[in-house]
């Protein structure tokens, strides 16, 4: 078979991104250019929408709470992660079995298989003011005052969110650690025991120097998750109370769909594309780095 035939075999692929991202994209770009209600014929504007961006504090203060929802996906769970898979491969496996280790990984991962709608309607419950769960167990251990309208009162709001993220995220970090500490030598561990290296030790000078790459992939990934996260906020407070807890994607789903503002909403789109994109080759560049060292 000719190298060139070998082409043939990425048709499918290539097909089907360019018409599923690369058009949609093209397409959005353009209307973002334009002042459109969604009805009738798009009017030509130029750079008027992302000029109006520039001034818009609504938009500015929905990717200041994405930098909220960065820590809350991307950082936090890559410590934790680090430090549980650390401790469940070296610690847990060790002393109590791999089956145990493999039991409590599939638990930290359920969260992420669950449906967004689904875990975000469960947390509504457990959440809610009046009759959920939280405030009903802080009531019943004498913690009655710290019961909270955790949804509903904007100064709480957005890190309630963000709790609820850490719980939905912290599984995919977890798991690919793990992964990656099983290619790592176990000779290594054995030779730092026998040398009388704690468990701590252990993790600053074998896991973490062995995990570089795939912190890396994980810190990308999970901050592109986070510049994109939708779902969560959509079931669970709906950008408020007040935009308390507003992101570009859903700000952009208003703006489009509610406020039929087509082509504005196609600008913050637009601009949270790139970001991203930016993101996705700053993350590849690191990794490569990371890999190279």
């Amino acid at each position: 078979m000719r190298r060139d035939s070998y082409a043939l075999f990425l048709l499918p692929g290539a097909v089907a991104f360019l018409a599923v991202v690369v058009v949609p994209f093209l397409m959005n770009t353009g209307v973002s250019f334009t002042d459109w209600q969604g009805v009738g014929g798009p009017h030509w504007s130029g750079l008027a929408n992302y000029r109006e961006l520039l001034h818009d504090t609504e938009f500015w203060a929905s990717f200041r709470h994405s930098l909220f929802m960065v820590l809350a996906m991307a950082v936090v769970p890559t410590a934790l992660g680090l430090l549980l898979a650390a401790a469940l491969f070296d610690y847990v496996g060790k002393h109590f079995g791999t089956r145990i280790a493999a039991v409590l990984r599939a638990c930290f991962y359920l969260p992420q298989v669950l449906p967004v709608a689904v875990a975000g309607i469960v947390w509504s419950w457990i959440l809610a003011p009046d009759n959920g769960s939280l405030n009903a167990l802080l009531k019943a251990v004498g913690l009655g005052s710290w019961q909270q309208d955790w949804l509903g009162d904007p100064d709480l709001a957005l890190y309630t969110v963000m709790g609820v993220l850490v719980w939905v995220q912290l599984g995919f970090p977890l798991v690919v650690f793990m992964a990656g500490l099983g290619r790592v030598d176990p000779q290594l561990y054995e030779a730092a025991e026998l040398d009388g290296a704690g468990w701590w030790r252990r993790f600053r000078h074998i896991t973490l120097p062995q995990l570089r790459p795939e912190v890396y992939v994980v810190l990308t990934w999970c901050t592109i998750a986070a510049l994109k996260v939708f779902g969560a906020v959509y079931v669970l407070t709906k950008g408020g109370p007040g935009g308390a807890t507003d992101v570009p994607s859903y700000f952009s789903f208003t703006t489009f769909f509610e406020k039929t503002q087509v082509g504005y909403g196609s600008a913050i789109s637009t601009v949270l594309t790139v970001v991203v994109l930016a993101l996705a080759v700053l993350g590849l560049r690191l990794q490569n780095r990371a890999e190279v060292v």
